[in-house]
C-alpha cells in the first residue's frame, strides 16, 4: 500500500510519539508494579536515558544517505518492538536492564532520523513540517490520557500492554509505502562526505548546536520539577494535569499554523523569539504561582519548545544535503537529550536548595542563546509533485 509522503510521514510522527507518550509518563508506574524499588527505578531510566543518547549520536549518523533512511527506520522500528516484548518475559533486574537499554537504544534515534526525511522531503516536495509534525503532539497526548485511563480500569500492565501495541502500530506504519522516496546527494568524483570535525568546526553549526541545546536544556526544570513545585504551592494533580495539557495544546496550534505564522523568518530569527520567551516563561514560573499567570507560563511553552524547534529544523533542512543526517542526530542528541539530561541533575540539586529560584537559573541559561544565535543562508527548496 502507498501513501502520500506527508501522510507516511504524520503517520510515523503520531505512531512514535503515542507510544512516547506512554512511555515517558508511565513507565516507572509500571516498573513500581512490578515491585521494583524507587532507588532502581531510578537507575533503570538512568540507564534508558544514557541509551537513549548513545542511540541518538551514534546509530542515526551511521545512515549517511538520505535514500537509506525509510529503511533504517523499518530496522530500528523492528528491534525496538522486540525489546518491547522482551519486557513480558521477565522482571528480574539484570532482565529489565538489558531491555530498557536496548529498547531506548532502538527507540531514540527514530525520531532524528524522520526528522532528517523530513529535512529532505522539504527540499524535494516544499513540504510544510508544522502540519506534519503536529501529529506527534497530538498522538502524545492521546497516548498519555488513553493510558491513564486503562491503568485505572485495568492496572498496571495495561502500560506494557499499550507500549507494545504502539510500537506495533509504529512498524506496521513504517511498512507502508511513501509515494515519494528520499533522494540521495550524489558526489562529484566520488569525494567523501563533510567529517565530523569539519562539520562541529563550522561557526554556525557550533553556535547553533550550543544556542539550541541551552534553550531545549532550560526545559529540564518544567520535565523534572513543576509538578512537584506546583503540588507543593496546593495545585491538585488534576489541575497539574490540565496546566500540562495546555502546554501541549499551544505547541499543536504553532506547529499548525507555522507556515503562515514564519515563513518570512530565519532560524536566526525563530531563535531570538525563542529565547526571549524562555527569559520571560521561566522567569514568571520563579515569581508567580497565582492560576492566571500560570495558564500564561504554559501558553508560552509554544515559544521555548516549538519555536526552537521549528528553527532548529530550518537551520538544518538549509545546509547541503550531505549534511542533514549528521547534523540532525547530534542536534537531537545535544538539544533533545544530553543538554535536558544534564540539566536534569543539575536541577535536583539547584531544586532543592532554592526550590523556586531554580526557574530563575532556567531563566538565565536562555540569556546567552540571544548573542549565540547563528547567521544563516537561506537555502531554496527543490519542488517536485508528491
Amino acid at each position: 500500500m502507498e501513501l502520500r509522503s506527508t501522510r507516511w510521514l504524520a503517520l510515523s510522527y503520531f505512531t512514535y510519539f503515542f507510544s512516547y507518550g506512554i512511555f515517558l509518563p508511565f513507565w516507572g508506574l509500571w516498573l513500581k508494579g512490578e515491585g521494583i524499588s524507587s532507588e532502581s527505578i531510578g537507575l533503570l531510566l538512568g540507564a534508558g536515558l544514557v541509551a537513549r543518547f548513545l542511540g541518538t549520536l551514534i546509530i542515526s549518523p551511521s545512515i549517511k544517505d538520505p535514500s537509506h533512511l525509510i529503511t533504517g527506520l523499518r530496522i530500528l522500528a523492528l528491534l525496538t518492538l522486540a525489546f518491547a516484548v522482551g519486557f513480558w518475559f521477565g522482571n528480574g533486574w539484570a532482565w529489565l536492564m538489558i531491555n530498557i537499554a536496548g529498547f531506548s537504544l532502538f527507540f531514540g534515534p527514530l525520531v532524528p532520523l524522520t526528522d532528517a526525511l523530513a529535512g529532505t522531503l522539504q527540499r524535494q516536495i516544499n513540504m510544510d513540517y508544522g502540519k506534519v509534525r503536529v501529529w506527534g503532539s497530538i498522538a502524545f497526548v492521546i497516548g498519555s490520557a488513553v493510558t491513564g485511563k486503562l491503568v485505572e480500569v485495568y492496572g498496571h500492565n495495561a502500560i506494557l500492554y499499550s507500549l507494545t501495541a504502539g510500537v506495533a502500530a509504529m512498524l506496521l506504519g513504517m511498512l507502508l509505502r511513501p509515494s515519494v522516496k528520499p533522494a540521495g546527494e550524489p558526489r562529484e568524483n566520488g569525494a567523501p562526505g563533510i567529517s565530523w570535525k569539519a562539520l562541529l568546526g563550522e561557526k554556525p553549526v557550533w553556535r547553533f548546536l550550543l544556542c539550541v541545546t541551552l534553550l531545549q536544556g532550560a526545559h529540564a526544570a518544567y520535565y523534572g520539577f513543576s509538578a512537584i513545585y506546583w503540588q507543593d504551592v496546593g495545585y491538585s494533580s488534576t489541575t497539574i494535569g490540565y496546566l500540562w495539557s495546555l502546554g501541549v495544546v499551544a505547541e499543536v496550534l504553532v506547529f499548525t499554523f507555522s507556515k503562515p505564522l514564519f515563513s518570512r523568518w530565519s532560524a536566526r530569527d525563530l531563535l531570538l523569539l525563542s529565547a526571549f520567551c524562555g527569559v520571560v516563561r521561566w522567569g514568571m514560573m520563579g515569581a508567580f504561582t497565582a492560576l492566571p499567570w500560570l495558564i500564561v507560563i504554559q501558553i508560552l511553552h509554544c515559544g521555548t519548545f516549538t519555536v526552537c524547534h521549528l528553527a532548529g529544523m530550518r537551520f538544518i533542512a538549509a545546509r547541503p544535503r550531505d549534511q542533514v543526517i549528521r547534523l540532525q542526530s547530534v542536534y537531537s542528541a545535544l538539544a533533545m537529550g544530553g543538554g535536558v539530561a544534564v540539566m536534569t541533575m543539575v536541577s535536583g540539586f539547584l531544586f532543592e536548595h532554592l526550590h523556586a529560584g531554580l526557574f530563575w537559573v532556567m531563566a538565565l541559561l536562555a540569556v546567552p542563546a540571544i548573542f549565540l544565535r547563528p547567521q544563516v543562508t537561506p537555502s531554496a527548496p527543490e519542488v517536485t509533485a508528491s
